[in-house]
Order: C-alpha cells, then sequence, then structure tokens
C-alpha cells in the first residue's frame, strides 16, 4: 500500500507551515534516521575511549560494505568525508601542478568548488579554462561539445558537475568522463546531488575521482559524504588533514581507509547512519529506490510545468536532462549575489510573506560569455512535497511579479 501525502510529511521533522521546496541546498533528515543517529551518539557517550579506539574501525567498515552496493562501487575504493566540498578539496589538494597547467570546469560549476580551483591556481600558477555550456539547453551533447573544445595539451583536470546546483541539469558524465580520458585527462565529478537522486555504478563510470553528498537525496544527517577513488588515482592522496593514518600502513587496511577515517576527534554518526537512510527510503514505496526515484521526477516535472506556464517560459531543459531539480528563468529584476548565505530579495519575499522556502540562484555567476547573469528560480522534489506546494509557489510568484497566474 502506497502512503499518502500526509503520511509521507508526517515522516520529516519540517515546519508545517511552510511550503519546504529546497531540498537540493541541505536536504532534510527523517524521524526514523534522527532517532537513529541519537541512539549512535548515547553509545558513544557511555564509553568514548572504547568507542573510537575499538569500536568504530569495524562499524566504519561495516558502513563502507553497505554503501558500496548503492554506488556500485568496491569499498576498498571509498573514503567517508563531511561533505562533497571537503572531497573536491582534499583532490585538489593532493594535486602537484606546475605553471602553465589547466584546470577545467564550466560556467555552472558550485560557487564553493570554483573558489577552489580559483584558490589552487593562484597557489600554483596553473590557468583555470572555464568553458560555456548554455542555458536554456537542448541536450547532453551542449554539455560535451565545449568541455572537450577546452582541451589543449596542458589540462591536467577536469572538474565536472553531475548534477548542477544553479540550474539542476544533469550532465553526461559517462560519455564525458570517457572522452576526457581518451585525451589523457583525469576527471573529478562533483557529485554533490548524484547518491539517491541517479543510479550509481562508479566503478562502471571509471572516473578518477567521484564525490557525492548523503545528506541530499538520501536523507542522511548532514555531515555525510564519499569519495570515491579509482585504484590507480589512490598513491599520493591526502584528506585535507593530515593526521594519524598518514604513516599507518602495517595493519592491512587500505592506506585510503586510514587516513580519511580519523582526521581528528569528530561525530562519525552521521557516516554510520548512512546505510539505515539507503534501507528506510529503499522501503517507502513498494518499488523502493526506483519508484522514489520516478515519483519524484514525475513530481518536479508537473511542478515545473505549472511554474512555467506562470512565467510565460518554455521548459529550459529536456526532461531526460532533470532528476529532482528544476531551474526557470526569472524576469529581469532587483538580485544579489548567488550564495547560500545571501538570500535574494524574491525569496525573502517568498518565504516572509507567503511561508515557500526555495532559492533564487544567478546564473552563470562568472560569467564567461557576454552576457550578463539571469536570475532563475529552482525547485525540487522529493517524497514529501505535493502538486499543492507547486500550485502555492506559482500563485506567489504570480502576486511577487505580478503576473496574472493561469
Amino acid at each position: 500500500m502506497r502512503p499518502t501525502a500526509d503520511d509521507l510529511r508526517a515522516h520529516w521533522t519540517l515546519d508545517p507551515a511552510v511550503v519546504f521546496l529546497n531540498h537540493g541546498s541541505f536536504g532534510a533528515c527523517p524521524r526514523v534516521i534522527l532517532a537513529e543517529q541519537d541512539r549512535l551518539r548515547a553509545v558513544i557517550e557511555r564509553e568514548p575511549v572504547h568507542f573510537y579506539i575499538h569500536a568504530l574501525g569495524p562499524l566504519l567498515d561495516h558502513a563502507r560494505e553497505q554503501v558500496a552496493g548503492f554506488l556500485g562501487a568496491r569499498p576498498e575504493d571509498l573514503a567517508f568525508v563531511r561533505n562533497a566540498t571537503a572531497g573536491v578539496a582534499a583532490v585538489l589538494g593532493s594535486l602537484r601542478l606546475e605553471p602553465g597547467d589547466e584546470l577545467l570546469t564550466t560556467d555552472h560549476v558550485y560557487g564553493a568548488c570554483h573558489n577552489a580551483l580559483r584558490h589552487l591556481c593562484e597557489r600554483s600558477g596553473a590557468r583555470l579554462v572555464v568553458v560555456h555550456v548554455p542555458f536554456p539547453i537542448a541536450g547532453p551533447d551542449e554539455v560535451v561539445a565545449p568541455l572537450l573544445a577546452g582541451v589543449s595539451p596542458r589540462t591536467r583536470l577536469a572538474l565536472v558537475d553531475h548534477i548542477t546546483s544553479p540550474t539542476g541539469l544533469i550532465f553526461p558524465v559517462a560519455e564525458i568522463v570517457a572522452a576526457l580520458r581518451e585525451r589523457g585527462v583525469d576527471t573529478l565529478v562533483d557529485g554533490a546531488h548524484g547518491p539517491g537522486m541517479v543510479p550509481l555504478e562508479l566503478d562502471a563510470l571509471g572516473a578518477a575521482y567521484y564525490t557525492g553528498n548523503f545528506h541530499k537525496w538520501v536523507c542522511a544527517p548532514k555531515g555525510a559524504a564519499i569519495l570515491h577513488v579509482r585504484r590507480d588515482r589512490q598513491s599520493g592522496l591526502h584528506p585535507t588533514i593530515i593526521s594519524h593514518g598518514y604513516n599507518l600502513t602495517a595493519r592491512g587496511r587500505p592506506a585510503l581507509w586510514e587516513e580519511f577515517d580519523w582526521t581528528g576527534t569528530d561525530d562519525p554518526t552521521p557516516w554510520l547512519c548512512v546505510a539505515p537512510a539507503i534501507r528506510w527510503l529503499g522501503e517507502l514505496f513498494p518499488g523502493g529506490w526506483p519508484e522514489l526515484r520516478a515519483r519524484n521526477h514525475a513530481q518536479l516535472l508537473r511542478g515545473r510545468d505549472r511554474l512555467a506556464a506562470v512565467l510565460g517560459v518554455a521548459a529550459p531543459a529536456p526532461d531526460a536532462m532533470l532528476g529532482n531539480l528544476a531551474a526557470l528563468p526569472l524576469p529581469d529584476g532587483p538580485g544579489g549575489l548567488a550564495s547560500p548565505f545571501h538570500a535574494d530579495p524574491l525569496q525573502l519575499a517568498l518565504y516572509e510573506r507567503h511561508h515557500i522556502e526555495v532559492p533564487i540562484p544567478v546564473w552563470p555567476v562568472w560569467p564567461v560569455w557576454p552576457a550578463p547573469p539571469r536570475r532563475l528560480i529552482r525547485i525540487s522534489a522529493q517524497a514529501y512535497n505535493r502538486d499543492e506546494d507547486y500550485d502555492a509557489l506559482a500563485q506567489a510568484l504570480a502576486h511577487e511579479l505580478h503576473i496574472t497566474a493561469s
């Protein structure tokens, strides 16, 4: 029996007075997983020394085994990290670049990752190449072609989003990774939105590096993410914090685990809650994860079409390039810097006057083509969302933008 919309919403602790259409930014953790995290924290505090010295290692190894099946990967190639940004930072921080080397990305790159690329280039004398991928977009070829055109003999690494943050597009990463590898270029896939939104087979993908969050579409607690490292790229890779694992090589465990599992005293419960979150969401519908993904995708498309009608715009991306996120262009108006921590005036108005939580990003933040950045509105769809949520947003937008809702 499939749960009703009210049944689904009750699983989360979200404020019932707020229409929540921004699961994509920080996720939302269900009650049952929060309870499991509380249980684990109580176990730690009952005997912290025994837990950290004796119990934690086997628990992390078991958790990694369970997660590996969900990701289509081998446990030995996986390291837990706090978030995808930390995964990106570990890879970039382990590179040894020479002046004139090049790093490649697109103008849909996540802001924090763009900053990490810039910082590395400023430190090393390397050059950052940012290629333009259009939005609206006609299809995946408009992603692949500019990226490959941006490759040169000096390209050392390409940082490519799996699902873009500002525009919500699913990039054709399998094709990109294969094409770049043929050209001798490693790919770091920023899969911040990947786990849970799309099926993953990381071994088959073959990227040198893939990092993804579990706090978003797997609904694990904040602070749970993964870094997958291809076997031939593990030597010389280190976490951003060097700790005891740096010289632990004699215990028969992969060096990747030894270094990343312990970077100092911290709360490991988000990592230990990933497998329970995967199981719980997989049991939410009779059809498991495939049904959940299909339901969220269909919900998203209905919401996107409702907003597109109100805004008087065509859908800016093919349905097949969307998962649980979709962005639509807004009319020109006052806006600010695109940042999760600096809200656009329209975003504030929607929240304060209409009790709707939805982001208003600016794209592109770092233009590489002669056009001004545009404001977008980005919606998300998770199991607790209903058609009425998008209707409420459509009506609120019509009011705030002084347009007639259709």
